[in-house]
């Protein structure tokens, strides 16, 4: 590049060059050295064992159950204690680095992705069941308690936690996502199954939502707090403790299986059946007059939960359908009422879009998903699926229903949330999200709209 200049403009390029480098240099040791220091800093509050900068580490906290593509951290740190998640978010809130929850990775929109890089909270660590009031009907976790494992400890009270999403996901992170499932008609989700939560802001101060220690049933005291965290998606904070809502194991359990010949006839007759508030022995004369055939009933727990497994594997039994193919489950909510014509249009979609998608979901509450099958290597097909998952949504919102029932907004349904909610709420939500997130730090790119840090 020097060829044709005179030595004198020779020796000031190569001076320029030197000091470029010099400053190339000097830059790369103030990152070498701040990164050190922060490295240092973790070490020093949760020890060796408690951060990772493996690749196989960082990759595994990058991705959900989701079709969202890896976005790894660029260090995943193990907290034991509500202590050392303060001290840690001190640190990175000090060093503008972006926080991450983790809980067990089995969210469906995304919501683990590191976007813009940062530090992976893994919580697994803190997996104790710290207080259980069986006569207050309570019981508080910490994040890397799972709902099966939460369960397998209440066995012998008589109570248990009903909210069940299908995956093993722990308590807490179903707080973040208000996540629910197969069981939210009678119990409901975890907005009114969650009693308090204790929550680290993004500046390492810790909050109990509705007063340290406090477990009413009820309360009228304030702005409601708990409802705010929960559904954030660990944007505004990070949840170290939820307080819950216990049920007492009914004496006894019937599921039962009945086909109807359309989908109109079984929603008319879940309506019903709500509307009535019967006992199970009337359910017999609904169903039959709309069409419903006997019912297949599965009295014992051991044939009750071959029945429900079906129902929870039919993840494993859409991929099964086209062997090497990943799976993406939609979701969506209308009213009953709106049920079967969402339905019967969404079918008629997926056949004229040649896509694969069976359809499951749950009557009573009118929340359905597709279990859409995809070839991860047909861009043209992902393309095709894409659009149709936007074309749900949107039909979801044109009547009166929610993009999403249960699994959250995440990555993929940040700009379908401004059409549901409109711009003056969603603005209302950031500005809730600047005040408690200043710097835009707690798992940047979620739910909103991305903004500079």
């Amino acid at each position: 590049m020097l060829l044709g200049l005179t030595p004198s403009r020779r020796l000031l390029s190569h001076r320029h060059c030197l000091l470029q480098c010099r400053s190339i240099k000097s830059e790369n040791t103030a990152r070498s050295t701040a990164l050190d220091s922060v490295l240092s800093a973790f070490r020093s509050i949760c020890g060796e064992d408690g951060v990772s900068l493996g690749e196989a580490v960082r990759q595994q906290h990058g991705k959900d159950e989701s079709v969202h593509r890896c976005c790894p951290p660029d260090v995943v740190v193990f907290p034991r204690c509500v202590e050392e998640v303060s001290a840690l978010a001190k640190v990175c809130n000090n060093h503008r680095l972006p926080i991450i929850p983790f809980g067990t990775g089995t969210g469906l929109e995304g919501g683990v992705s590191a976007v813009t890089g940062g530090v992976c909270f893994s919580l697994r660590n803190m997996d104790q069941v710290l207080d259980v009031h069986q006569e207050d009907f309570d019981v508080t976790v910490e994040p890397g308690v799972t709902r099966k494992a939460l369960n397998a400890y209440l066995r012998d009270t008589g109570l248990w936690f009903p909210v069940d999403p299908g995956a093993d996901a722990s308590l807490c992170g179903m707080a973040a996502t208000s996540a629910s499932g197969t069981n939210a008609v009678r119990y409901g989700t975890m907005r009114e199954n969650v009693l308090n939560l204790e929550v680290v802001l993004t500046d390492g101060n810790i909050i109990h939502t509705a007063g340290k220690g406090r477990r009413p049933r009820k309360t009228s005291a304030g702005y409601n707090l708990t409802n705010l965290f929960v559904g954030s998606e660990g944007t505004l904070g990070i949840i170290t403790k939820t307080t819950l809502r216990l049920y007492g194991i009914p004496e006894a359990v019937v599921s039962a299986v009945c086909s109807f010949p359309s989908v109109q006839a079984a929603v008319d007759s879940t309506v019903q059946i709500l509307q009535a508030g019967v006992p199970i022995a009337r359910i017999e004369d609904i169903t039959q007059s709309n069409g419903g055939s006997d019912f297949q009933w599965a009295r014992d727990a051991e044939t009750r939960n071959r029945l429900w497994k079906a129902r929870h594997d039919a993840w494993y039994a859409a991929l099964a359908l086209r062997p090497g193919c990943k799976a993406y489950s939609t979701d969506v909510c209308v009213p009953l009422s709106r049920l079967p014509q969402i339905i019967v249009e969404t079918k008629e979609d997926l056949i004229e879009n040649r896509l694969t998608g069976p359809i499951a979901g749950h009557v009573g509450d009118g929340n359905f998903h597709c279990l859409m099958v995809v070839d991860p290597n047909d861009p043209e097909e992902q393309r095709r699926v894409h659009l149709f998952t936007e074309r749900l949504a949107r039909r979801a919102l044109a009547m009166d229903g929610t993009c999403t029932g249960e699994h959250g907004v995440g990555l993929g349904k940040r700009a379908l949330l401004c059409e549901e909610m409109g711009p003056m709420a969603v603005g209302v939500m950031q500005r809730l999200k600047d005040t408690l997130d200043p710097k835009n730090l707690m798992n940047p790119g979620k739910v909103l709209q991305p903004r500079e840090l």
